[in-house]
């Protein structure tokens, strides 16, 4: 998920990724070691995510051991969020905070052991496949319902999956909508219309595709697919104040400083294997910079004893500090993301694939790796695929491991030969003090091989809305992507395929070569998973080839928090902290 995405792209700095999605559920982490050593991106597991039984669905959820119930946990993070309506999460900021308050029909069941299950969320399981994947089925559990008391409804259930075609969705994924049949004539639920590829029987839901889906399970488990009552639907206001079928409900509201939760008294433990309901309330709190939290959490005073974030990550001119001093470092989560974040080229203004080329070879790696605090936060990247994703292959095209500040020679070279020195760029970057830093030094390094730049500072929340635009204004942008679930379609397909240009979409590049597409087509109906993943590594050295973007570096996060808050673990599935086994301490 962009931020998937699908959709939890935290980002030190720069932009965080469009899309909340699944990240490697053995990767390197553990906020307690004492080991000083760098975990490596390369060296981690690839992603593996089973499914899980029926029993596996069925609630309640494990208990945290000494987990205690009551208080508050306090967030600090640096801006509030773009969008809460399901239908139009796709960044996994979105996606992460709204764990504890939205529900789906399949999820991610967290362990002990830092690993993850698909299960069903308000189905009793992770769903029954028909038809080489064609036909989907999924029975709702008993005893589910929404913040007001009422009964999750089966209209409910139909009304969450047509509205997704509604016009005004325009942000979320789209797979569902691509692959129901008939969903490219249907307009959504509001003129009375029903789509016929959806069918209810009773409790269970059936899905009819236009191709066979495999993985559709896993595709329902994005946070872009949770459940809306179709009694409080309130269109494009939805978006401000959803409703709740989690453990905790919206409770107040300050656009762009705050949002609180309170208990759902609704919320029935029995029907959920996934979450867990320790503290009494949180309070996300919003506008803080990088260097400001990670203060806060370092003098551990008062109410920031009980205090994480979602977002912000320890600011890299505090790294040094946290990272080897012993005693903060047991309050540090850190963890190998799938994460991959990037720059891409708008292929639309940028039309010269030499003038693209240029741009890789100059691109200061190293330069920025320092700026977000080293080679504790970052691996530089030379693949659009991360070394965690299954598909993953190994190239550097443009010099990124031999020449990692960049070579302004070989980029001036390309550009003479394109007849294109000065050729001016204009750059999209979030406001936010590392940004800052690293769009000077990007700045720098271009104008160096004979660009000229120019630099435009982009608000932090409504960021991905922007870039999202075709008609944006910008060469070049900070985004980034998770693989919404783990395999190379979820990458490729709504970032790289020309069929997913437009308003609110994922291919930030509009990159539409039919090559590209074919290959991409091609791939995602290949049955045998060690030959589609030999595919999509093939693709992502086929794309990078046509240079319609800069990979920067995959990611590894740290995230400090309050010595008071018990049990910050890594939700692997959502690529985030586990907000829903969190408690805190007395």
């Amino acid at each position: 998920m962009s931020f998937s995405r699908r959709n939890f792209l935290i980002a030190t700095g720069v932009a965080a990724a469009g899309t909340t999605v699944l990240s490697a559920c053995g990767g390197s982490g553990g906020g307690s070691s004492s080991n000083n050593k760098v975990p490596s991106v390369s060296g981690a597991k690839t992603m593996n995510i089973p499914v899980g039984t029926k029993a596996d669905s069925t609630g309640p959820a494990p208990e945290v051991p000494g987990a205690v119930k009551g208080g508050t946990i306090y967030s600090l993070d640096q801006f509030d969020m773009d969008h809460l309506d399901p239908a139009q999460i796709y960044v996994s900021t979105e996606g992460a905070i709204t764990r504890p308050i939205l529900r789906g029909l399949t999820g991610y069941k967290i362990d002990d052991k830092g690993g993850c299950t698909l299960v069903g969320d308000v189905a009793t399981d992770a769903g029954t496949m028909k038809d080489g994947g064609k036909t989907w089925s999924f029975t709702i559990k008993d005893g589910i319902k929404w913040e007001d008391g009422a009964d999750l409804s089966m209209d409910d259930v139909r009304h969450t999956f047509e509205r997704l075609f509604a016009s005004f969705v325009t942000e979320g994924p789209r797979y569902v909508q691509q692959w129901l049949v008939g969903g490219d004539k249907y307009k959504g639920p509001y003129s009375g219309k029903s789509l016929d590829s959806i069918e209810i029987d009773g409790k269970t839901i059936t899905f009819h595709l236009t191709e066979a889906r495999a993985d559709f399970n896993y595709t329902l488990a994005m946070p872009g697919y949770s459940l809306v009552t179709k009694k409080h639907d309130t269109k494009e206001q939805y978006d401000k104040r959803p409703y709740a079928l989690g453990p905790y409900k919206i409770g107040d509201r300050k656009i762009g400083k705050s949002l609180t939760y309170v208990r759902n008294e609704h919320w029935d433990p029995k029907t959920d294997s996934i979450r867990n309901a320790y503290p009494d309330k949180y309070l996300f709190q919003f506008g803080f910079e990088l260097v400001a939290s990670t203060d806060r959490y370092i003098a551990d005073k008062g109410n920031d004893q009980y205090t994480m974030s979602i977002f912000n990550e320890v600011a890299p001119e505090r790294t040094q500090q946290v990272l080897t001093n012993a005693a903060l470092k047991k309050r540090v989560l850190t963890q190998v993301d799938t994460v991959t974040y990037y720059w891409p080229i708008n292929t639309t203004r940028i039309k010269d694939v030499k003038v693209r080329q240029a741009i890789n070879w100059a691109w200061p790696h190293q330069q920025l790796q320092t700026i977000r605090g080293g080679k504790a936060t970052s691996e530089l990247a030379s693949t659009i695929l991360s070394p965690v994703t299954p598909g993953y292959e190994h190239f550097d095209l443009y010099g990124v491991e031999s020449k990692p500040g960049g070579d302004p020679a070989k980029a001036k070279a390309l550009l003479k030969e394109a007849g294109k020195l000065g050729q001016k760029l204009v750059i999209a970057y979030q406001q936010s003090d590392n940004a800052v830093k690293q769009a000077v030094a990007i700045k720098n390094a271009l104008e160096a091989a004979g660009f000229k730049v120019v630099n435009k500072q982009v608000d932090k929340t409504t960021f991905y809305t922007q870039i999202g635009k075709v008609d944006n204004g910008f060469d070049l942008f900070a985004a980034g992507w998770s693989p919404d679930w783990p395999n190379g379609y979820s990458v490729f397909y709504p970032c790289w395929s020309g069929k997913n240009i437009g308003d609110g979409r994922s291919n930030y590049a509009q990159l539409n070569d039919p090559t590209v597409n074919k290959a991409i087509d091609q791939a995602s109906t290949i049955a045998d998973t060690k030959a589609a993943n030999k595919a999509w590594g093939a693709i992502d050295k086929q794309i990078m080839e046509l240079a319609p973007v800069v990979p920067d570096y995959h990611s590894i996060r740290n995230w400090m928090y309050g010595s008071k808050v018990g049990n910050v673990v890594y939700d692997a599935g959502n690529t985030c902290v586990a907000l829903c086994k969190l408690y805190a301490k007395k």
